[in-house]
């Protein structure tokens, strides 16, 4: 068994569609129903704080994502806040947030961050890591995507996340690059190549 530790139905989507096989299971196809902490100040401390709770608890190799946006004007911001920088889960406040923030500043740079923690049932565990840079826009273009994509624009594809396929983002994004770098690494069973 192979868990990724979320219950984010865009992530588990986005993980299953880089895999070989779909044979990663969510925390809700498993019943796991504690709470998760993540009160680390980096991606990769967050990543390897939920795997390592996941595994020790179930006993299982997990795979844990933590990521999020960080702009440059914004000193960082919300990094490993994205998806409660301005309330818990809530993409429409937490763009409105961004977008007001962002008022006035012509620096628009951002890049989209990812870390990913294999755990394995006897502790030991990699962290691979994945960034996609891009500007964000005022305007929310596309309805693809989730968090911050509608307002995520990659000059090198002339669009936002929210404006292209699954299939034509998991070519650019944090997360598949994250993905790839872990897969080079492990088989499609989680044996080290």
């Amino acid at each position: 068994m192979i868990v990724l530790a979320t219950n984010n139905v865009n992530k588990l989507k986005e993980f299953r569609s880089l895999f070989p096989k779909e044979q990663i299971l969510s925390l809700k196809e498993i019943g796991f129903q504690d709470e998760i902490k993540e009160t680390g100040k980096t991606f990769r401390e967050n990543a390897l704080m939920k795997a390592k709770q996941v595994s020790e608890k179930m006993n299982c190799l997990t795979i844990s994502d933590d990521s999020g946006l960080e702009v440059e004007a914004l000193n960082g911001q919300p990094g490993v806040h994205s998806a409660r920088y301005a309330s818990d889960h809530n993409e429409e406040l937490n763009n409105r947030k961004l977008i007001r923030k962002l008022q006035g500043k012509t620096n628009r740079k951002a890049k989209y961050v990812c870390a990913i923690c294999v755990y394995h049932p006897d502790g030991t565990y990699r962290i691979f890591e994945g960034e996609c840079e891009g500007i964000i826009i005022d305007e929310a273009k596309g309805n693809q995507g989730f968090g911050y994509d509608p307002h995520f624009y990659v000059p090198e594809l002339r669009h936002t996340f929210a404006e292209i396929s699954l299939e034509e983002k998991n070519r650019f994004s944090h997360r598949a690059k994250a993905i790839r770098k872990m897969l080079e690494v492990y088989d499609e069973n989680f044996g080290i190549k």
